[in-house]
């Protein structure tokens, strides 16, 4: 179990991550935070952008799941929903209870498995501890209150090691 905030890949968006890329990974099962990684905390129902990407990786044989800290599970659910895809609420993330909750599921392995996200603390440590391969974007929204502009700053470093590591 590692306790590293390095993630293993950094993108800039949840669309960079093509079937392509992912195979060339070995991922057959993504895991993904939902809030600023696949859309703003304030957007309430997936957009066309978010379907097609999710349609495209099902069409290559990979499996999607949302894995959430999000307290809100009615919308968690609902965006799931429109979706059609699962999801695993109340993961407590970087506890790893979420992300083998989520493996288990899908009937997966580790080996196979990788968590999207934007944060450090919560996504990035929790699949490091869960020794899946952990992959990080750039907030959705941007980071909009002083507290996430904080946050994002303190990742920096982090994030720059990764940057360095895949070069």
């Amino acid at each position: 179990m590692s306790l590293s905030l390095i993630p293993a890949r950094l993108y800039q968006h949840y669309s960079d991550l093509t079937p392509e890329v992912l195979a060339s990974l070995g991922v057959t099962l993504l895991l993904s935070d939902l809030d600023f990684t696949l859309a703003p905390k304030r957007v309430r129902r997936p957009d066309d952008r978010l379907r097609a990407w999710i349609a495209d990786l099902h069409a290559h044989g990979i499996t999607f799941m949302i894995v959430s800290n999000n307290r809100s599970g009615r919308r968690v659910r609902e965006f799931c929903a429109e979706l059609g895809v699962p999801y695993q609420g109340h993961a407590g993330k970087p506890s790893t209870r979420g992300i083998r909750a989520a493996i288990a599921r899908a009937d997966a392995s580790r080996e196979s498995t990788a968590m999207l996200g934007d944060k450090l603390l919560t996504d990035v440590l929790a699949a490091n501890r869960a020794e899946v391969l952990s992959l990080m974007v750039e907030p959705c929204g941007g980071a909009v209150t002083p507290w996430q502009k904080v946050l994002h700053a303190l990742q920096e470093p982090f994030k720059a090691v990764c940057r360095r590591r895949m070069t």
